[in-house]
């Protein structure tokens, strides 16, 4: 089954807001953040400008956690940018 953009957009916030809140993760939770990420960035149908900009930014991140020796701490660094994708995405998606 294929995920339309909604989806990708609610499933990665939900990843992103599960690591805010929890401050944990795993390596497979990072990959799917970067291959939806990656998606996103080729999908032609996201017009929101502020989510263009972020896009890139969530994929660095999920390819660092992806070799982070400590998930933990990277979570831990990146918590205020996590706060603000997480909002910035819910705006999109429901819009």
């Amino acid at each position: 089954m294929e995920l339309n953009t909604n989806n990708q957009l609610t499933l990665l916030m939900d990843l992103l807001d599960e690591h805010h809140s929890d401050c944990c993760g795993s390596v497979s939770e990072y990959q799917q953040i970067t291959r939806l990420v990656k998606s996103l960035m080729q999908n032609s149908s996201i017009t929101d400008q502020q989510l263009h900009t972020l896009l890139p930014e969530i994929y660095h991140y999920g390819k660092n956690g992806e070799s982070s020796r400590d998930i933990e701490a990277h979570i831990t660094a990146n918590n205020k940018q996590l706060a603000a994708w997480i909002d910035a995405i819910h705006q999109t998606n429901l819009n």
